[in-house]
């Protein structure tokens, strides 16, 4: 099953965060083979981290739950919630997958809220998947009752990061700064 875990930093915790970065990918390494997208939100500065979004195909909710409430930035203190949802990849591939490379163009999260459970839109892939990075719906438990969507896309900016989902359907749409994310590596 697969699951979209996006923790939001609460205001402040730039210093814990940092401090905790090794526990942080230390404990994102037990899940390595189960991952499908990764990487920190950031601020408009394009530096400060914000939040921290991963997309991973567990069990089941138990060890999604586990998976988010055991991290060690959450157990610290340093997210103020995590939005935890079902999710279904559209896409079939992982970030690394990703034919537009990790650096190249601008990187953006685009979570949509449903106007009401059930009520489905962007249930099929945009024209343009070559811009996705990941891409699919946010479902309740059930596995099946459509919520919203959730894409990580690369855009020229965020109004057009926000178009890839369905202006009117959604309570609301957020677009976050979002980067590759994963210990560095000799290759970037």
């Amino acid at each position: 099953m697969e699951y979209f875990c996006y923790h939001r930093d609460r205001p402040g915790s730039l210093a814990l965060r940092d401090e905790l970065l090794e526990a942080h990918w230390s404990y994102m390494d037990q899940y390595a083979k189960e991952m499908i997208a990764r990487g920190p939100t950031l601020a408009d500065d394009g530096d400060t981290p914000t939040g921290s979004v991963h997309i991973l195909d567990l069990p089941d909710s138990a060890a999604a739950r586990a998976f988010a409430l055991d991290e060690p930035n959450y157990q610290a203190g340093a997210y103020r919630d995590v939005l935890l949802r079902r999710w279904r990849n559209m896409l079939g591939r992982t970030m690394w997958e990703f034919p537009g490379g990790r650096t190249e163009g601008n990187r953006y999260l685009v979570i949509g809220l449903g106007l009401a459970p059930g009520q489905a839109a962007d249930l099929t892939v945009p024209d343009d998947r070559d811009e996705l990075i990941a891409y699919g719906p946010l479902l309740a438990d059930d596995g099946t009752t459509w919520l919203g969507t959730a894409a990580l896309v690369r855009a020229p900016d965020p109004g057009a990061a926000r178009a890839v989902l369905t202006p009117g359907r959604y309570a609301d749409i957020e677009v976050h700064n979002w980067v590759f994310g994963g210990r560095p590596t000799a290759e970037g």
